[in-house]
């Protein structure tokens, strides 16, 4: 009890934020087609898929005084694990891992798939004065936005395990890949937690430095699940390979993927959740959730859809965005709740404190 009533005191105590960022998420033309302004909205931010970026959309975008910032799908394989089998994520019996629901991960070790990603990376910034990249499916192959999520045993392919062995320091038997993970899993499952976190680190850091290098102004953000570290038997980590205090000092901007409606919880955890987050982060790191406005499952009411906005903002939050806004331009209550609290909110920015 005396634990927990610290934490609410803690979270009380934290300093609020302005709403610096007020963002979107998907391609604005449904949003322009009814005629509407990013800036009459105090839209600031708007958070598109990379493939969608092209000049008239940041020539538009910046007249109305937003940023573009990219959405990089990192590690979603489909598409290219098909093409390029030797990618495909190997479960613990030395099987391909089906797709989870309707995520297929990739083999974040396998030396093709880095390569033809890392490229992508390049070619963006090359083409796309964009103002940051945001990692999306950055996690081992799993599947967490269902309220009953899909969490394989991942990856034991060949230069999965070869990776682990080097890194460990330890010497795998003969056999076939089922042999090899059995004896990690039962002798050596700490060091392979670890190493599938030492993993995904460095893909962040190669990131970053590739960023840096091309756009030294432009953020990386990140786009992750909205897990405690207890969650689900410690999955955050066990599972999905994300340890959120070690990407501090790589990732700029942590974007929790909190959709209340796809993930089978209530509004108020969305603010419960970002508070948690607040607390848990270093206090100079900027957080920026991304909230549900989709009709999917079920219907996102325009109240509904007020009360993750601002539970989106709580805790040390200082930017926010929903998913999408194809879902508010589709619905005029949507539209003038989204414009009613971004104007309050860039308002309050301008004024001192």
């Amino acid at each position: 009890m005396l634990r927990v009533a610290l934490c609410l005191l803690f979270a009380a105590s934290l300093p609020a934020e302005k709403v610096e960022v007020r963002g979107t998420y998907s391609h604005p033309k449904p949003f322009w087609d009814r005629g509407a302004r990013l800036d009459d909205y105090a839209i600031n931010a708007v958070f598109v898929h990379s493939g969608s970026i092209k000049p008239d959309l940041l020539a538009r975008a910046a007249s109305e005084g937003a940023r573009v910032y990219a959405e990089f799908a990192t590690l979603n394989g489909k598409g290219y694990v098909e093409k390029h089998p030797e990618a495909w994520p190997i479960n613990e019996r030395g099987e391909r891992a089906p797709a989870a629901t309707w995520f297929l991960g990739a083999c974040p070790t396998e030396p093709g798939f880095r390569a033809f990603r890392l490229k992508q990376l390049a070619d963006l910034l090359d083409a796309h004065p964009v103002s940051g990249v945001w990692m999306d499916y950055f996690h081992w192959h799993a599947q967490f936005e269902d309220p009953n999520p899909v969490l394989p045993e991942t990856c034991f392919n060949p230069t999965c395990l070869e990776a682990f062995q080097k890194a460990a320091g330890i010497r795998l038997p003969d056999g076939a890949a089922a042999e090899k993970a059995r004896f990690i899993l039962q002798r050596h499952e700490r060091a392979w937690r670890d190493w599938r976190v030492s993993v995904l680190v460095e893909w962040a850091r190669e990131f970053r430095s590739l960023l840096k290098a091309k756009r030294p102004q432009a953020l990386l953000g990140l786009y992750h699940c909205p897990w405690t570290e207890d969650e689900y038997g410690g999955a955050l980590r066990r599972a999905l390979g994300l340890d959120l205090k070690r990407l501090e000092g790589i990732v700029d901007v942590y974007s929790p993927m909190v959709y209340h409606g796809r993930m089978g919880r209530s509004p108020a955890w969305v603010g419960s959740y970002v508070q948690w987050l607040s607390r848990h982060l270093g206090l100079q790191t900027r957080i920026w959730p991304i909230v549900q406005a989709h009709n999917d499952p079920g219907v996102v009411s325009a109240a509904e859809f007020e009360q993750v906005l601002r539970g989106g903002v709580s805790g040390r939050a200082s930017g926010v965005m929903m998913f999408t806004i194809r879902s508010v331009a589709e619905d005029a209550q949507k539209m003038e709740t989204l414009r009613r609290l971004y104007r309050q909110w860039a308002a309050e920015a301008e004024q001192p404190r």
